[in-house]
């Protein structure tokens, strides 16, 4: 029978929600004051007018609210004259020349203890036909993606870091980088059999940390018990696997949790969608960081708090 769980904070989840698609703007002093980059660069050629600040909040709008570059110039253009805010907004080729130079930093609540880091990754489309003609005719040499690597906490549901390849790089590749972006202490990884390698058990053991990670079916050990080294973290998982069955490791181990990277996924490509509109490799990667970004704030602001129900 298929578990049931209810909400306790229903009412605070329910205006939370709410106020995700709310339309009301509200500027800061300070992004008003940093809209326009009052330093010169030094380096021949004009310098900059637009900050930073504004490209990244104009880049952002352009987001969440699914806007082409020059929908989202008129979109901010008639938000400023409705606000009385005498500022010009940038033109959209100015923000399609500079987003790919913007450093995003996702918003992460501060923690009490170590985190336990679920992986996954996700493909978004590029460019290429749609799903149908994909099904009727096959899969066409022009279909091309972009894949999203993320690590989120499987307490909060944050993520905590982002990591843009092309379709060629595997998942296992990408792992070391992820971890990497991540500054807080780390108690477990938990991912797919994709990341089955050495490469990533010796990434999440420089982190101090455990992998939860299902060896792959006919899997070896890699370094027998009567080795004076240190015992390996996936020889365990493999040995405690054979003894009391994979069902019964991944209930203990709580790998179960995983699932929550592939949720993460879902809610990023229902509130985005899962096409990317820049054409340049960097442009990309800085919309999907501030997509991101985004979805961080939206969880901030109030998160279920579920509890299974008995039958």
């Amino acid at each position: 029978m298929k578990a049931q769980y209810r909400i306790r904070n229903w009412s605070e989840y329910n205006a939370a929600l709410k106020q995700r698609g709310s339309l009301t703007f509200w500027i800061d002093e300070a992004v008003v004051e940093g809209w326009i980059d009052p330093y010169l660069s030094g380096k021949p050629g004009a310098s900059v007018y637009y900050s930073d600040l504004a490209i990244m909040t104009m880049a952002t709008v352009k987001a969440v609210y699914r806007l082409a570059g020059r929908q989202c110039q008129g979109f901010l253009e008639s938000i400023f004259e409705l606000m009385d805010i005498e500022l010009s907004v940038p033109e959209h080729s100015t923000l399609s020349r500079r987003v790919g130079k913007l450093a995003i930093a996702l918003p992460v609540l501060p923690k009490s203890g170590a985190r336990h880091v679920v992986v996954d990754s996700t493909g978004v489309k590029v460019y290429g036909e749609g799903e149908w003609k994909t099904r009727q005719h096959g899969v066409s040499k022009r279909r091309t993606w972009r894949k999203l690597h993320l690590g989120v906490d499987e307490e909060t549901g944050e993520i905590l870091a982002a990591v843009v390849t092309t379709n060629d790089m595997t998942d296992g590749a990408v792992l070391a980088d992820i971890l990497d972006g991540i500054e807080d202490e780390i108690e477990q990884v938990s991912a797919d059999g994709a990341y089955d390698q050495r490469k990533c058990y010796d990434a999440i053991r420089e982190r101090n940390a455990r992998a939860t990670i299902p060896p792959r079916k006919g899997a070896k050990i890699w370094q027998h018990g009567n080795s004076k080294a240190e015992r390996h973290n996936r020889d365990e998982n493999l040995r405690r696997i054979r003894k009391g069955g994979r069902k019964a490791w991944k209930r203990e181990s709580n790998y179960h949790r995983r699932s929550l990277a592939e949720t993460t996924m879902f809610r990023f490509k229902t509130i985005f969608g899962g096409n990317l509109s820049p054409r340049k490799f960097d442009n990309q990667a800085v919309e999907l960081f501030i997509k991101c970004a985004a979805l961080n704030r939206m969880i901030q602001i109030c998160k279920p708090d579920s509890y299974g129900v008995g039958a």
